[in-house]
This record gives C-alpha cells, sequence and structure tokens, in this order.
C-alpha cells in the first residue's frame, strides 16, 4: 500500500479486459473459482454504525463495489461493470460473532466457508463481514472480492480509501452515489461492436509494429530473427502446455472444500536472509515455503525431485498504475526442489524464478486471452482446467503498507491475505504490513488431509531460512 493517499484515484473500465473475462468465465468449474479473501484485525470494536458508513462511502467512492456484470451470449465482446440500479449495501456488509473462544483460529474456521463459496453473479462481486466477540477485546472484518475486479496489487491501492494514515483523521466526506443507467439492447449492442473495433484496432496496430520490427530484423539478421522467433515458439510452449497431474507424488487429491492457516514472519529478517545469496525477499518467502514442503514429504516418506508452481508476475506499469483490474502474468513453472542445502535451494529457485519472468511468452498473454474469449465456455474451461488442476502450489507476494493504518481511529493490527485456490493443493499468500509478513495459506484438505503438520512443517522450514539472517 502507498503511504500518500493523494495520489491520483484509480481508474475504472466500463468493460472487463480479456484476462478478467477468463476468469469470469472458468468458473462454470466451481474448483477454478476466484475468490480473494482477506481478514482484517483490529485492535478494538468498531461502532456498526460508523462502519456501515464508512462502507457506504467507499462504494461512492469506488463505483466497482457498485457494479454488478452484464453480458451478451450474442457478443464476443468481454462482459461489462454497470451500476446496479437496486444496489443493496445491507447485503453486502454483514456482522457475525465468531464461535468458540475467539481465537485466530476460531475466525479462521469462521472463514473458511465464507472464503470458498462462490458469489451471486447478479449482484456486485464482493462481501464483507464484520466479526465482533474475538479474544482481548477485538473486532475483525472478513472481506472478500472476485478476481476479475481486481488483483492483490489493486486491491491494495482499494484499501487506501478505507484506512486512515493517523488516528485522528477527519471523517472523509459522503460523495453522491454514482448514477445508475442500464443500457438498453441497442445501447449494448453498439457499445460491444465499438469495444471489439477499438480492441481489433489495439492487436492489429501490435502485431503490425511487431511485424515490421520482425522484418527490419530478418533483413539486417536472419539468423537471429529465425532464433528468436523459435524462442518464442519453446516459450509459448513451455508456457501454454497442459499439466493435468500434480507433480507431488502425495498432494494430488483436489476438492473444493479449504483449510485455512496464517503465520507471520518478521520483514527485516527475511530481507536479510534473502541478502545471503544476492537475491530479495521473495526468495526468502518461496524458500522457506518450499523447504515447508520438502520436510512435509519427508515426513509421509516421499521424495521430491521437483514441484510445480504457480506465481502471478506482477506487470503493472504505465497507465495500468492506476488502473483497476487485473495486471499480471498467471506463470507456471517447475522447480528442482532436491537440494537439502538451504542455500543452494535458495539459488536455484531465485534462478528458476527469473527465468520465469523473462519468459518471452509472458508478451503473449492478452493476445491469447483475446483469442480464448471467442472459444465455447466449456472448452475455455477445459483448457484451464488442465493447466491449472496440476500446480502443486501457488505463492504470491504483495507489498503492503510500511507505516501503521487506521479505521475510523481504531489500529490494524494485521492484514491476513488468502488466494484462491483454483485448482492447486495450496495457496500461499503473502502481504507486509509494518515490519511483519502477513502469510496466509488455504489448503486443499483432500490434497493435504493432515493440516497441522503440513503448517508445523512450513513454519519449520522458514525457522532454517531466516537463521540465515
Amino acid at each position: 500500500m502507498d503511504d500518500d493517499p493523494t495520489e491520483a484515484p484509480i481508474r475504472y473500465h466500463d468493460r472487463m479486459s480479456d484476462e478478467d473475462a477468463l476468469m469470469w468465465s472458468i468458473e462454470k468449474d466451481p474448483m477454478l473459482r476466484s475468490t480473494i479473501t482477506t481478514v482484517i484485525l483490529l485492535e478494538r470494536p468498531i461502532d456498526r454504525e460508523t462502519l456501515r458508513r464508512t462502507f457506504e462511502r467507499l462504494t461512492r467512492v469506488v463505483p466497482r463495489l457498485r457494479q454488478r456484470v452484464r453480458s451478451n451470449l450474442m457478443s464476443l465482446a468481454p462482459p461489462r461493470w454497470e451500476i446496479d440500479p437496486n444496489f443493496d449495501l445491507d447485503y453486502h456488509l454483514r456482522a457475525a460473532r465468531v464461535p468458540g473462544e475467539g481465537t485466530l483460529r476460531d475466525l479462521l474456521r469462521m472463514t473458511q466457508p465464507i472464503a470458498v463459496q462462490g458469489f451471486d453473479r447478479a449482484r456486485p462481486q464482493w462481501e464483507c463481514t464484520a466479526v465482533d466477540g474475538l479474544a482481548d477485546g477485538r473486532d475483525a472484518l472478513i472481506l472478500k472480492f472476485h478476481h476479475a475486479m481486481t488483483d492483490g496489487v489493486g486491491g491494495v491501492r482499494l484499501m487506501l480509501e478505507l484506512f486512515d494514515l493517523t488516528p485522528d483523521a477527519p471523517e472523509r466526506a459522503m460523495p453522491p452515489a454514482p448514477p445508475v443507467h442500464v443500457l438498453n439492447q441497442t445501447e449494448r449492442f453498439t457499445d460491444a461492436l465499438a469495444h471489439q473495433a477499438r480492441t481489433q484496432v489495439g492487436l492489429l496496430r501490435e502485431l503490425s509494429g511487431a511485424g515490421i520490427h520482425t522484418l527490419t530484423s530478418a533483413v539486417a539478421d536472419p539468423v537471429g530473427t529465425f532464433a528468436n522467433g523459435a524462442e518464442l515458439a519453446a516459450s509459448a510452449a513451455r508456457v501454454l502446455r497442459p499439466s493435468p497431474a500434480p507433480m507431488s507424488p502425495i498432494m494430488s487429491g483436489r476438492s473444493l472444500s479449504s483449510h485455512l492457516e496464517a503465520l507471520s514472519l518478521p520483514l527485516d529478517l527475511a530481507k536479510k536472509a534473502g541478502k545471503r545469496v544476492g537475491g530479495s525477499l521473495n526468495d526468502t518467502y518461496v524458500t522457506g515455503l518450499v523447504r515447508g514442503l520438502q520436510l512435509y514429504h519427508g515426513r509421509h516418506g516421499a521424495s521430491l525431485q521437483d514441484l510445480r508452481m504457480g506465481m502471478p508476475i506482477n506487470v503493472r506499469s504505465g497507465e495500468m498504475t492506476d488502473t483497476a483490474g487485473n495486471a499480471f502474468v498467471p506463470a507456471r513453472f517447475e522447480i528442482p526442489v532436491h537440494a537439502q542445502d538451504v542455500i543452494e535451494l535458495m539459488r536455484t529457485i531465485r534462478r528458476r524464478m527469473m527465468s520465469a519472468r523473462d519468459e518471452p511468452a509472458n508478451q503473449l498473454v492478452e493476445p491469447v486471452a483475446n483469442l480464448l474469449n471467442r472459444l465455447p465456455t466449456t472448452v475455455v474451461t477445459q483448457v484451464f482446467g488442465s493447466m491449472m488442476k496440476g500446480l502443486d502450489f501457488q505463492a504470491s507476494n504483495v507489498p503492503g503498507s510500511p507505516v501503521p493504518v487506521y479505521l475510523r481511529g481504531i489500529p490494524v493490527e494485521a492484514v491476513i491475505p488468502f488466494g484462491p485456490l483454483a485448482g492447486a493443493a495450496c495457496n500461499v499468500t503473502l502481504l507486509s504490513y509494518q515490519n511483519d509478513l502477513n502469510i496466509g495459506l488455504n489448503i486443499d484438505p483432500a490434497a493435504v488431509p493432515d493440516p497441522e503438520s503440513f503448517i508445523e512443517c512450513v513454519r519449520l522450514g522458514y525457522d532454517e531460512v531466516l537463521d540465515l539472517a
């Protein structure tokens, strides 16, 4: 999260990008649902009327929170976002009391069924449950939204409108509600036609530019041009190839259930550990997780050589910096995990992740998404299912606020993110906050029937990596 709330506001397009539309359509298979859930811990209770007023304002400043998805079966254009004329804040903002003794574990057990439930596709794609009764007099918010609305980085930017940077910040002014205009069929057809025309012109411009560049290169360096074309083709084959079966010999089951766990690491030590190999915080994060997976497989007497990892590569730049929606490449790649020395393991993982970031085919995400959206939904779902259900794990790293934030004067203790499983055995998401790395683990119990043992191994893995600091 940026620490300057005066930055330019986030821009919202009326129509989904092709990438957003893919995440929306592949949910024909419920195992591929793209729901992002965030648990926000508050130091003390918040008045419910104050909270409601805060979210009322949020839905006016961020119109996406009042918009539903409208599509047309006769159109090739991606679905539109349109203001719901019957928007009901009380449907999206709920209240509940935590069961049990009010521990974090109790809160996460309460969150599990919320996280896996799909949205009502006729309404705006978000929900928030305000939870009271936690131990030590705390409150919590369980906030979830559809991945088609935005990615994790965009979600953090959205929270700038929810949180304050000082405990005594004045209440922000209530703007007018966004205007409602439901397109008629003629307007809908005209808008879709104009969108398709703009999209095709943009793609042709890109392809023409690439063609001119290729032609010029071919004249100057025919051998090099052929090699580059072959490299791009090989890269595309690696990125798009099906991988229906996971590589783990024990984490092979898949279901629609979810088990949530959380842990926290010190940011400063994690950075120091990464520097031991000339790397970064992300190298520490992924290596600790992989070391935990090694230990877990060892407990089950299973040997490991490679695992298939999913990692979103953030490509926000230029105009996308302040634009809602998704701006990432969903990379999939195999990583060697047989090294037992932690430093060697970290160096191996770093090299493999850097290689995945530099895949030439990453530039093809937009045109490929445009092409896939023209296929029947059943076909697209099968294509993505064959790619995603072979993931052993997914890992995401989202930078959060380096300074404390407040919700109407109440300090935020922690922000714990949980990404969608989307076919993987587990999705592990990191969100930094001050000097804490809050890590949320979304685990499929069909793949990991003993989650307590799993989380213990992951903790031990991070202990070993942090010892490098």
